[in-house]
């Protein structure tokens, strides 16, 4: 199944070829996980901080049994400090 992956700051290091910006399509097993799909990826699970579903969220202790579908957007935000 295909979705959309966008990765802001530094994750953008691990965007898939065919990236425009920070948006890539990302072939992905069908009912994959989103743990599984930042570990196919090869985003560092300790990297990403905020998950994001179609805009919905999605908490960390949820990830692994938050399934895809088709054409879901799956964005993704590493820690981020401000001041």
């Amino acid at each position: 199944m295909r979705v959309t992956v966008k990765l802001y700051a530094t994750l953008g290091a691990w965007l898939p070829p065919g990236a425009v910006r920070n948006v890539a399509p990302f072939e992905l097993p069908d009912g994959s996980s989103v743990a599984e799909a930042i570990e196919r990826l090869g985003v560092p699970p300790g990297q990403v901080h905020l998950v994001l579903v179609n805009g919905q969220f999605v908490a960390p202790e949820a990830r692994a049994g938050r399934r895809l579908a088709a054409d879901d957007a799956l964005a993704l935000w590493p820690p981020v400090a401000g001041g």
